[in-house]
Order: C-alpha cells, then structure tokens, then sequence
C-alpha cells in the first residue's frame, strides 16, 4: 500500500488564510499591518525567482512590503547602513536579506546586524539561543514549516524516534532542536545522522520520523526505512531539464520506492517547500504583533 502524501500546498493554504484573517483584524482594530522588506543583492535568477514569490505572498495576505533591489557591486558598509535604515523604521517588522550574497560581502556580519526582532528568518543568535532553550520569537521558516507539517497532518511527535538526516544550521540543528522540547507538538527522541555517521541506515530504520536534508538525490533509499514511518523529504535537487527546458527536480528520498514502504511522505515538489514562505509570514505577523505588545 502506497504512504498518504502529506501536501505541503494544501496545509501551506490553510495557514495563510489564518495568517490573512488575523492580518485584517490586526488592521481593523490595532491599524496595524505586518511589514516585510526583502532584500535582494544582484540579479540570480533563482534568488530573484524566491523574492518574487515572498513578496506576491506578503501582498495577497495584506502586508505592507517592500522589495528593495540593490546592485551587486554594493559595498558591505552600504548594505549594513540599508540594514540599519530598516532596523529603524516602525513599519517594517520583519527584514529579509536574500542569500547568497557577493562575495565582497560578510553573510555573518549582515545576518547578525539586523535587529533580532526584525530577524523573521530566524537566523540570528539571538534567536537561535532562544530556540536552543525553548524560548524562541521566531524559529526557522523550513524547519517550523516542517513541524507544522507534522502536526497537522495528525502525526504523533511527542515521545516519537525521530532522526535527522543532515546537520545543516538552516535545516537539520534546527528541526532537531526544536523536535527536542519539552512542548506541544515535539518532546520526541531526536537522532542526527551527517556525513561523518558509521552504518547510517542502522539509525534511519529506527526512526518513527525521518526528515531528510543531505542535499544529494536518492540518498535515502527504501530498505533504509522502518515500515510505516512518517518521512519528511526537505532535498530539492535537479537532475536534468525535460525536452521543453523545464528543470527535473527530485529529493534527497528516492521517493517512488520509498512510498512502498512508508506510512506518510512528502512529495518533491509541493512538501516541504510551501511551508517556507508561509512560516515566513507567520514570522512577520508575530514579529508586528511584539511590536505592539500583542500576544
């Protein structure tokens, strides 16, 4: 029997239009809108193609947004002064700088000048710690989208084997971290597994939940999984274009053999991936919200 397909799209629609009603309400009663900049340095199609898709988000559910395209000969300095600009402004609560950045350009340094209640991605220590404990303001887009995945699609997280494939800070630290509280929706038994692990498989066919972030095709294959497990493929790989010129694309699970022998999995494209932008926007609706004191 073929796994249930977690749709990523569907439960990705049904948190937006959340996000639009609370959006209205923060606006009727507080004249509140949620302000997201999005950042882009250069002109990579891919990145261009990300920013496009966030701020078409941002509008539909009633943001104010701006998109605030710089050249990529800027110099560093002029981008943290940018950044501080919007540190300052009151109607921007969440502040986006598109990755990758030229290489004249510190990532670190720009990452950690914006203000960490402004940081919807989620990537500043200071959020980072305060996810480590259990006290986070903003998790991480993919990895929160992946826990909602979870719990939306009705899996049992709490005391649950889940192993991690990849130790990445944008992907694996994070999931594992949060999967590991001792709260709502995670209190799980959380494994790591990377590049460095001795008989890999042994770990994954323990697992309940198998969320897969190796950044290579196929990698996890079918007699690598426990029968009936709930696995969360986040890989976006492409492998070829079709004769058209569109670009084939697969995940890190060789997902057709695997859907043989798993209880739940998320196809690639259309699982992990609408999660992301849409927990971005979680993010920036919260992030409006502490800033005028509003649970």
């Amino acid at each position: 029997m073929s796994a249930t397909l977690i749709s990523g799209g569907e439960i990705a629609r049904k948190v937006r239009e959340e996000i639009a009603t609370e959006t209205a309400n923060l606006k009727e009663k507080f004249q509140i809108a949620p302000g997201l900049v999005t950042i882009l340095v250069g002109e990579n199609p891919a990145s261009m193609s990300y920013v496009t898709a966030k701020q078409k988000t941002a509008k539909a559910l009633g943001f104010y947004s701006i998109q605030d395209n710089r050249t990529a000969t800027i110099p560093e300095a002029e981008l943290l002064a940018l950044i501080e600009r919007y540190n300052r402004d009151p109607k921007i609560h969440g502040i986006l700088v598109q990755l990758p950045l030229p290489k004249q350009i510190d990532e670190t340094k720009i990452l950690f000048a914006i203000d960490p209640k402004k940081d919807v991605d989620g990537f500043h220590p200071v959020n980072v710690g305060k996810m480590v404990i259990g006290e986070a303001d903003f998790l991480p887009c993919t990895p929160a989208g992946i826990q909602q995945l979870l719990i939306r699609s009705g899996v049992s997280i709490d005391g649950a084997e889940v192993v991690v494939v990849g130790r990445s800070n944008i992907v694996g630290k994070p999931i594992a971290n949060i999967l590991l509280q001792k709260q709502r929706g995670a209190n799980a038994t959380v494994t790591i597994c990377h590049t460095g692990t001795k008989e890999m498989a042994f770990h994954t066919r323990r697992a309940d939940i198998l969320i897969v972030a190796a950044g290579r095709p196929r990698a996890i294959t079918a007699d690598m999984v426990k029968e009936g497990a709930v696995v969360i493929d986040v890989g976006v790989n492409r492998i070829g274009k079709t004769p058209e010129g569109k670009a084939i694309l697969c995940g890190d699970v060789d997902f057709d053999a695997v859907r043989e022998k798993a209880g739940m999995i998320t196809p690639v494209p259309g699982g992990v991936g609408p999660m992301t932008i849409t927990m971005l926007m979680v993010n920036t609706l919260k992030a409006a919200k502490l800033s005028a004191g509003l649970k």
